[in-house]
């Protein structure tokens, strides 16, 4: 056991680290099944419930991958796949706490993450929002990429694999309410599931209604050359939203013929928003006028209301079929459509002169995609098996939107349509070999391509890119010590603009335009950023199931993008704004040592205490070439983030409790040189206690965001006439209590 005790020492030093931080002051899963036909295939498909069997698939697996079944994924009572997502090892989320917000591995920011739901890449305008914890069989995270699901994946790939279970028949109904401060939460889900000789089937239906708020306050601050302070602004922000809608999703499994089958899995999301908002502005000046190139305020006063509706409806089906000799043939389809309608109307008014200002925003996209995907897979021997596959994915969105000032269109040189299209074309190869029962080895070669293409009253794009990826994963069973193993992963991967960063298109700012408040835009000679990548990996498995693993990552990465701000013309050549667009600025190395635990007490000292443990920390290094430090980090990464956790069943009692904490510390990061961005420590506590009246029926209290932190965010801008700016945001974060009755028919 030296090897446990040294990683449990490693790890409870790191959660030692992080208290005092607070103290004031797929259908086919990645590498070792993605190519194994027949009996295989099935060995390394199945993942029960429990911690054991996940650990099980997760050591059987030539490539990196974590596995998180339904007990995990139910045991906190989260509301959202999000909340859920932040504990897993490495993962972190944007925006204030409790409230989710942009997915992250490695604390690499959106595009170098790849979200796949059931091993597929969801289309532009897809949000996991969407999807409720309850419709969700299991998660694997992927630490480095595989040729079959894409290397589209610097940081990693997170794989949610919808709801699989026919054998057990289940009609489950779960009733919650709750609220968030003093705002009302309420939703209902339902799971019915069973099969016959011909068909397994399940039903997941999830419909909410709940309501959120923000409070958040923030100052900018403008110095001259020579550090004189020469402006203040403050601002105040309130909004109120409510949200109501309707998830469903199912799966259809036909069984055709001995080994053939056929899977249906229908989706449909259906959402209504509506929301308010006032704000406030004052401006105190140091000499009482306003400085060169500042705008005088355009409100002191302002009051929108808006409403958005959201449709997403999505088919995919998978058809299987064994050709004889240990072969396998697999086809995929799937086609999605959303649409998104959006109105606001914002009132601004002046108290000094009178004026009144009326803003009114209409806007909505349509998206649409079709794919198709095969694949071939045959058993050369034993242990060794070879697969290859193609897929080919379209997609189109139709954006409309129309802004007015007190009913002139503001912009009109914009347009008010556009026209996008992709078309994405991807084969592979990958070869799979258990040399012997201690080593195992896994190659593969992939080639993408991507064109990208708009229309709108702006310009024409038109942008193509195509990239080769090898990757290579190793496993070596250590012989003396079988509940051993290192990983080893050399692997390509490669991050690919959004189409929203590639229109040319700008997207004008709501406040007076200026270096510090430009348009967004997009860049179409955008190019892809390319990273090598190193993985190594040791994980000791433990009798009861659980784990404790070091894994050290690097990431070499090329083309890196990042929003750069200039003075560009606005239609009419006399006229310019300020234009922010993506552009590529060279590159930068990501390293990092992510340690994760999972044990009951016995394993770790003498005790029949029913405790389990578990807890995860990654301690994160970057740097960007051509930029200054010393905080010249990927953006937004954190130096660290860790989760602490523990279940604890009572006995002689039907009551369960545990709880979770979740932390990322405060970071500055700079930019470019002369852009920093700044944002205060996250610590996210969340406990419950589940109560078990009978096997068919219990109840479940939840609380998440037990102790509120505000969410505070800042950032430096050096102005290009002298001095600099400076914008500091605090916003209230909340606690929501939930209490669910968990009933099974």
């Amino acid at each position: 056991m030296p090897l446990l005790r040294l990683l449990a020492a490693v790890l409870g030093a790191g959660v030692a680290r992080v208290a005092l931080a607070q103290t004031p002051a797929a259908p086919a899963p990645a590498a070792s099944a993605a190519s194994a036909p027949a009996a295989r295939t099935q060995q390394v498909e199945v993942i029960g419930n429990t911690g054991a069997d996940s650990n099980a698939d997760r050591r059987r697996s030539t490539a990196s991958r974590i596995v998180y079944g339904r007990e995990e994924i139910d045991r906190m009572g989260d509301a959202t796949l999000g909340e859920v997502l932040k504990r897993l090892p490495g993962v972190t989320l944007g925006g204030p706490p409790g409230r989710g917000g942009q997915i992250r591995m490695r604390g690499m920011g959106g595009g170098y993450t790849q979200i796949l739901i059931d091993g597929q890449r969801m289309p532009f305008g897809f949000s996991l929002d969407s999807i409720a914890p309850e419709q969700i069989e299991r998660i694997e995270i992927m630490r480095a990429p595989v040729a079959e699901h894409g290397a589209r994946a610097i940081a990693g790939t997170i794989n949610v694999i919808m709801r699989e279970d026919f054998k057990r028949q289940a009609n489950d109904v779960k009733l919650s309410g709750g609220f968030e401060h003093d705002r009302p939460q309420g939703g209902v889900n339902w799971i019915y599931s069973g099969q016959n000789d011909k068909l397994g089937y399940n039903l997941t239906a999830t419909a909410f209604r709940n309501q959120q708020g923000s409070d958040s306050r923030g100052v900018t601050r403008r110095f001259d050359a020579a550090g004189q302070h020469v402006l203040e602004e403050l601002g105040q922000q309130r909004s109120r939203d409510r949200r109501q809608g309707v998830f469903m999703t199912s799966r259809l499994q036909f069984r055709l013929a001995p080994g053939e089958s056929l899977d249906l899995q229908p989706f449909l999301s259906l959402m209504n928003s509506r929301g308010s908002d006032d704000g406030t502005l004052q401006q105190t000046l140091a000499s009482g006028q306003l400085p060169s190139g500042v705008d005088p305020l355009p409100y002191t006063r302002a009051h929108a209301d808006s409403s958005g509706r959201n449709r997403m409806a999505r088919l995919n089906g998978t058809w299987m079929k064994p050709t004889g000799s240990g072969g396998r043939l697999q086809l995929r389809f799937g086609s999605m459509l959303a649409t998104n309608q959006s109105r606001s109307r914002r009132q601004e008014f002046d108290d000094a002169d009178g004026r009144d200002h009326l803003r009114e925003d209409d806007s909505a996209q349509r998206d649409l995609s079709i794919d198709l995907n095969g694949k071939y897979s045959q058993l050369l021997a034993e242990r060794h098996s070879v697969s290859a596959g193609w897929e080919l994915q379209r997609g189109e969105r139709r954006d409309r939107r129309r802004t007015e000032r007190d009913g002139v269109a503001l912009f009109p040189e914009y347009g008010d349509n556009l026209e996008a299209r992709t078309l994405r074309l991807a084969g592979y190869v990958q070869d799979e070999w258990d040399w012997s029962k201690t080593f195992s080895f896994y190659a593969g070669l992939r080639w993408e391509g991507i064109e990208t293409r708009s229309d709108s009253a702006l310009d024409q794009l038109r942008n193509r890119s195509s990239v080769l990826t090898p990757l290579l994963h190793m496993v070596w069973k250590l012989p003396d010590a079988p509940r051993d193993q290192i990983r080893l992963g050399l692997t390509r991967s490669y991050r690919a603009p959004n189409t929203s960063d590639l229109l040319a298109r700008p997207q004008p700012t709501l406040r007076p335009n200026s270096e510090t408040n430009p348009d967004r835009a997009g860049n179409p000679a955008l190019k892809p950023e390319l990273a090598w990548g190193l993985d190594l990996g040791l994980e000791h498995y433990l009798d009861a199931g659980g784990i404790v693993s070091a894994n050290v990552f690097m990431r070499r990465i090329d083309n890196l993008i990042r929003r750069v701000t200039s003075l560009e013309p606005a239609g009419d050549p006399a006229r310019q704004r300020f234009v922010s667009r993506p552009q590529n600025i060279g590159g930068a190395l990501s390293a990092g040592l992510e340690l994760e635990g999972k044990a009951r007490a016995s394993d770790l000292w003498a005790t029949e205490l029913p405790l389990s443990l578990r807890g995860n920390l990654s301690l994160l290094w970057s740097r960007v070439d051509g930029v200054r430090g010393p905080n010249n980090r990927l953006d937004q990464q954190p130096r660290f983030t860790a989760n602490v956790g523990f279940d604890l069943p009572l006995r002689g009692s039907p009551l369960t409790v545990g709880g979770n904490l979740n932390y990322t510390p405060g970071f500055e990061i700079q930019q470019l040189d002369e852009r920093a961005y700044r944002q205060g420590r996250k610590r996210v506590l969340d406990g419950y206690a589940l109560w078990r009246f009978n096997p068919s029926a219990s109840a479940r209290l939840s609380v998440s965001n037990a102790a509120p932190l505000d969410f505070e965010t800042g950032s430096t801008v050096l102005l290009d006439a002298g001095g600099w700016q400076t914008q500091d945001s605090v916003g209230r974060s909340y606690a929501t209590v939930t209490l669910r009755a968990e009933l099974r028919f």
